[in-house]
């Protein structure tokens, strides 16, 4: 029997292989033993669930353990995103949350991410041991539940709407005005999945003509994976290309912790340049002031943003959960990833597509400008940077001796003096000029993700070249 095992965001697998009925009562009882260990579990949980198949079926299971257990539950009536719950944990005062996602996965596959009580997902030590007491229950019927009916009359289990008092907190930090007075259009897509009637809702209470697309939930999310990169937002695309009034494409992946961006000549805007515009839109324009703070995978734009304005950059290992100890604990003004992760200093600590989207929005409509001239002119004021990410896959033999090649790196690469190597998550080697790759290897299949970043195009070819060619040799 295939072991329980928690990644960066979660426990997920394939519906009905691994993600099965009985798994996800076995960890769901190892989340309430967690909960009685730590004397947290009078607290309660919020259980909320995206658009994937059985997501509400999966809910009321868990709901069930945990009543059995005595845990009290807020279960969410509808499909919701993952940064909603992350906001009704934090309002409800709860122990934390179990949300069944698999964010931007495709279809198949399901899972569990658990938070825990300051809203953020759980750390690493926490995960470890829900996965040592979910192992040691496979196999047996070892849990214990709760009719439904019984735990609802209990008062054990109660439905709840956490849409309007996120919506509300929301208002507080969009200026919903300055987008309404734009007078823009804006196109959204949710992508079938679990931010409908968030995004929309509120830009078309600010005033603006907005246009949905892919609205319905829809299980199968369209048949792509609900993953807000280039390759699967072709309908937001061809819809901005085709309107020359429209000024900007906003969506959100699957869970909406995500988020894509599209400008109004249709291109797709790198995360990595979203998270550095933003950064240097709050402290111009909106009065922050502080740090800020990015994952070892991501640009560099963000520290010279920093670096201009008299601050400073936290790098942390990849996974938005140690970016969100420094939001949790008020230390930087804006925290985010390449992989589209982003939230502020006063929000919840774990991603946030939803704010991101509206905050973009809010950034084009006060500044009056598209994102390429907006990039252009931050280039004009802290340098440039390029990027590339290229997942690479590992012959037998490669995948045997690539842990020694990376403890080993060369002295020189793309012919450029190594300054320093920095092992926060894989390999990151930074050179002469500051440009930059990272080597990190994946957990759970034979692939190294190879990240880079140079001050050109054509300097950052030649770089991502050399640094393939040193995994491949």
């Amino acid at each position: 029997m295939r072991q329980i095992k928690f990644g960066t965001s979660g426990w997920r697998g394939i519906l009905a292989e691994d993600f099965t009925l009985d798994n996800v009562r076995i960890v769901t009882q190892a989340i309430a033993d967690f909960l009685r260990a730590e004397k947290s579990d009078e607290q309660g949980l919020v259980v909320g669930h995206d658009s994937r198949f059985m997501g509400e079926y999966f809910a009321r299971e868990a709901a069930r353990v945990l009543a059995g257990s005595g845990v009290p539950v807020f279960i969410c009536k509808r499909d919701t995103p993952t940064p909603v719950i992350a906001y009704e944990i934090m309002h409800r005062s709860t122990a934390g949350a179990i949300n069944f996602t698999a964010s931007h996965n495709s279809f198949e596959y399901n899972g569990i991410k658990f938070s825990t009580a300051w809203g953020g997902p759980a750390l690493p030590e926490v995960t470890a041991e829900i996965e040592r007491l979910a192992n040691a229950m496979l196999g047996e019927v070892c849990y214990r539940d709760m009719p439904l009916d019984q735990a609802v009359r209990a008062g054990l289990v109660r439905e709840i709407d956490p849409m309007p008092d996120y919506l509300d907190s929301l208002r507080t930090k969009i200026d919903l005005e300055a987008i309404g007075r734009s007078g823009m259009t804006v196109v959204f897509d949710p992508m079938y999945g679990a931010g409908r009637d968030y995004i929309d809702s509120l830009l078309v209470e600010s005033g603006l003509l907005v246009q949905t697309i892919n609205g319905a939930r829809d299980p199968y999310f369209g048949g792509l994976p609900p993953d807000p990169s280039p390759s699967h937002l072709n309908d937001l695309i061809i819809r901005v290309r085709g309107d020359k009034r429209i000024a900007i494409g906003l969506a959100t992946d699957g869970d909406a912790d995500r988020y894509g961006i599209i400008d109004a000549d249709g291109a797709f805007i790198e995360p990595n340049y979203i998270l550095a515009l933003l950064y240097d839109y709050l402290l111009r324009r909106k009065g922050e002031s502080g740090d800020a703070a990015r994952s070892v995978a991501t640009s560099h734009l963000i520290d010279a943003v920093a670096a201009h304005h008299g601050y400073a950059v936290r790098e942390t290992p990849v996974g938005f959960k140690y970016i969100g100890e420094f939001i949790r604990d008020n230390e930087i003004v804006i925290g985010g990833e390449e992989s589209a992760g982003l939230s502020l200093r006063g929000h919840v600590p774990d991603k946030d597509g939803v704010l991101a989207c509206l905050l973009v929005a809010e950034m084009v409509a006060v500044e009056g400008k598209t994102l390429a001239q907006l990039l252009t002119d931050l280039y004009s004021r802290v340098g440039e940077f390029h990027t590339s990410r290229k997942n690479l896959r590992l012959s037998m033999e490669l995948a045997a001796k690539i842990d020694d090649k990376l403890a080993s790196p060369p002295d020189r690469l793309a012919g450029k003096p190594i300054r320093e190597m920095l092992t926060t998550d894989g390999v990151k080697i930074i050179l002469e000029d500051g440009s930059w790759a990272l080597f990190r290897k994946s957990g759970t299949e034979p692939v190294v993700r190879v990240y880079t970043e140079a001050g050109s195009r054509e300097e950052l070819e030649v770089l991502t070249e050399a640094a393939v060619e040193f995994v491949q040799s």
